[in-house]
């Protein structure tokens, strides 16, 4: 499916149901709406859907990829679906725009899922040298980097082919976004249920990052995965869902 934003593209899948509520999955850098290909069957009565944000995948190029622009895309595509709540699950990148999209409509969210993701997302500079300067290796160290290193070798060739179809300049800029992003001082407002899910050995967004978020917003529930990464959706599918699952039937 597809949705038309000043005049491009923007791709999304659905899922339907007999309700008016809707469970939106946002990918992370150099992403896509592949990332959520093991949630699209979640046993929930919400409609769920999975975009691909600019420039990624399926989706239209855009001349000026922004935190700003994302945010207003997931509301136009809120509103176009008609929905008037959801919930919103970002993951890394997706979790910065998710929070930034709660704190600037707020009454658009019924709770939010924080997967592998922060208040704040330092990235090392030298994964941004090397999407500068080098994308074939920065593709070539990205299982080790992204991924629990008993991963089955197939679930990371998937992802690496998927992520191979994004441009380096997209991908650097989404990390650009995620280093300046800071929203540290307004955890504490959060004031809808908060899912959040990290790998106990990812090394992008260490567990520490979701702690300090846990610590901060009073309507949270935290959830270490053993065995997994930064890809923590892909690696243990099985955990997340369950997760995600009993967040929903215990809070809507």
């Amino acid at each position: 499916m597809y949705l038309e934003i000043k005049n491009k593209k923007i791709f999304y899948t659905i899922r339907e149901s007999e309700k008016s509520k809707a469970l939106i999955f946002i990918h992370g850098s150099g992403g896509s709406s592949y990332t959520w290909k093991n949630q699209l069957n979640l046993d929930i009565d919400f409609d769920i859907v999975a975009l691909d944000l600019p420039s990624h995948d399926k989706s239209d190029n855009f001349s000026e990829l922004s935190l700003s622009l994302y945010v207003d895309l997931v509301h136009q595509l809120i509103k176009s679906l008609n929905y008037k709540s959801v919930i919103l699950c970002g993951h890394s990148l997706g979790g910065a725009i998710i929070q930034q999209y709660y704190f600037t409509y707020p009454k658009d969210v019924l709770g939010l899922i924080l997967c592998s993701t922060g208040g704040r997302l330092r990235v090392a500079p030298f994964i941004l040298d090397s999407l500068k300067n080098n994308y074939s290796k920065f593709l070539e160290d990205l299982p080790a980097g992204a991924f629990y290193r008993a991963t089955p070798k197939e679930t990371i060739e998937h992802y690496i082919q998927e992520s191979s179809k994004i441009s380096a300049e997209v991908t650097y800029s989404d990390f650009k976004i995620c280093d300046n992003f800071d929203v540290l001082s307004k955890l504490d407002t959060i004031e809808v249920p908060c899912l959040i899910i990290v790998g106990k050995q990812d090394q992008l967004t260490p567990v520490k990052y979701s702690e300090f978020s846990h610590n901060k917003i009073k309507s949270s529930e935290h959830h270490i995965i053993n065995k997994a990464g930064h890809m923590v959706m892909l690696e243990k599918p099985n955990e997340v869902n369950q997760a995600i699952e009993n967040f929903i039937i215990n809070y809507f």
